[in-house]
Order: structure tokens, then sequence, then C-alpha cells
């Protein structure tokens, strides 16, 4: 179990950059004011760590949101993701380039391939390398990579991954994966924690809600950050934010963290990268 304490905490991923270890995810907020509101209050409220993609089709919002806060950049880990129609070499660099500009800055701090597009994700990745080596993204890494992937990949790459953002709650824990990472020094990442609202109907969280006298969305990430697992719950309501963060002053006992694994059943809520179309 990884040492969690407060919101400003991050695990440092194997270049030496660290990683605010709980961030607000962006998905489906919309590009007007809902994201920059979002982002804004976040970010006033401790939050280090606003992730992003070119396909959300909010970048310039999430930009705007970063630009009216009052916190250096110097002090928000951003990341965005290179979309499927766009990867291939120089087109990754081109599709860099354009997410840097509708966010307005100079550097990511961390960039990854959204998914793992056959045939192609090798010359993205020769990219994101390049982009990383001229220092406009302080880390590179990959989303939704099974082990097969990332071993490809890493058999004729030059930098290994530093991050891999899958899908990840109770219902599909992916431990093999979650090991071969932390083996090779990957940081596991969470999306959907709450399986897109799944997640608070289901009597498993209502019991541990009972139990530790939290919401059924910190127990959630509470799990996901004892396990070393960076977490990125998406939410527009300001409740909500501020809610998310209030995950350090209680801790899971090491056998409700091992029911809550015991879960897993590979029920994926999201699309299986072994077998997507777009």
């Amino acid at each position: 179990m990884k040492k969690v304490t407060d919101l400003g905490g991050a695990f440092k991923l194997h270049n030496g950059v660290e990683m605010p270890y709980l961030g607000l995810g962006t998905y489906q907020a919309d590009n007007e004011q809902e994201v920059v509101d979002a982002v804004s209050y976040a970010l006033e409220i401790g939050y280090r760590h606003i992730d992003t993609a070119s396909v959300y089709g909010n970048e310039q919002g999430v930009g705007k949101g970063i630009a009216e806060s009052s916190r250096d950049r110097k002090d928000i880990f951003v990341v965005s993701k290179v979309w499927n129609a766009d990867q291939g070499y120089e087109s990754t660099l081109s599709a860099f380039d354009e997410s840097l500009n509708r966010l307005k800055l100079d550097y990511l701090d961390l960039y990854l391939i959204h998914w793992p597009v056959r045939g192609r994700y090798k010359d993205t990745w020769q990219a994101l390398e390049r982009i990383y080596r001229s220092g406009r993204a302080r880390s590179i890494g990959v989303s939704n990579f099974m082990k097969h992937h990332l071993e490809d990949l890493m058999g004729e790459a030059e930098i290994v991954p530093m991050v891999n953002q899958m899908e990840c709650h109770p219902y599909v824990v992916q431990q093999d994966l979650m090991d071969f990472c932390h083996k090779n020094t990957i940081q596991y990442e969470a999306w959907s924690p709450f399986m897109q609202g799944k997640i608070f109907g289901l009597d498993e969280f209502r019991e541990l809600s009972a139990k530790y006298e939290r919401s059924i969305a910190q127990i959630a990430l509470r799990w996901n950050l004892q396990k070393g697992v960076v977490t990125i719950p998406k939410s527009v309501k300001r409740e909500r934010i501020l809610a998310n963060t209030a995950l350090f002053d209680f801790a899971l006992s090491s056998e409700d963290m091992a029911y809550l694994d015991s879960l897993d059943r590979g029920e994926r809520i999201g699309p299986d990268p072994d077998n997507f179309d777009f």
C-alpha cells in the first residue's frame, strides 16, 4: 500500500517527475463555462492535476480554467492525449502542437497515446519520445494498453512509458496488468473509477459506505489510492469536486481492500482495448 496523506500528494514517475495522485477528469465536460468553472474551482480548492484529451473537445475551456486560476502553472500537472485518427509519427507531432495551442500552454506535464491503434502506436510512440526529449512534455505514457500492447511497444521503444491510464474499478481490476506495470515502473492510473455512475447502485459499496461513514465515491477513490493507483474522478459540480478530496483522514482495512479486489469480474463499462473500432 502506497502512502497517501493529503490532496497535494503525488507518486513519483520513473523519470523523477511527481504526478499528483488525485486529479480532475474532464471527459464529457463541455468546452464552455462548465469546464472552465470546474477546472478553476478544482485548482482553487487544492487540486494540482487536470486531465483532458483532444477528443474531449474541451482543451480550450480547460486552458481557460487554468489561466483564470490563481495557481502557478508550474504547480499544475496538465495531461492530454493524442486521438486515434491523429496517430502516426508526423500527425502526432502536429496533434500535440494543436493541443498546446488550444490549451494556450508551452508544455504538458503528461502526454498519452489514447488507444493502442494497431499498426500505428509504435510510430506514435516515437513521436512522443521526440516530444519528450524536446522538453515540451515532462512525461509521456499510454492509455488503454494491455500487457501484450506494452510488451510489443517496449520491445522497440527507447523510453519506457511512464504511465498507463486504464479503466479501473472493482469490477475490472486487472491485477496482473497492475503488477506488470509496477514491475516495469509504469504508473497505473484509473479512468472511470465510478463505473460511469453504476458504482452508486452496488450493494457492496452501500455496505462499505455505511461501515466507514463515507460516501460511495470516497470509498472507491480511497481504494484506488491505497492500491497506488492515480485516479481522476470527473465532475463539474462544485460540491462533488470538493467531496472527492475528503480521502485522507480515513483508510480502508486490508480485509476490505482484498474484498473489493475480489469483486473483479472483467466487466467493462468502456470499450475493450483488444476490440475497438474507432
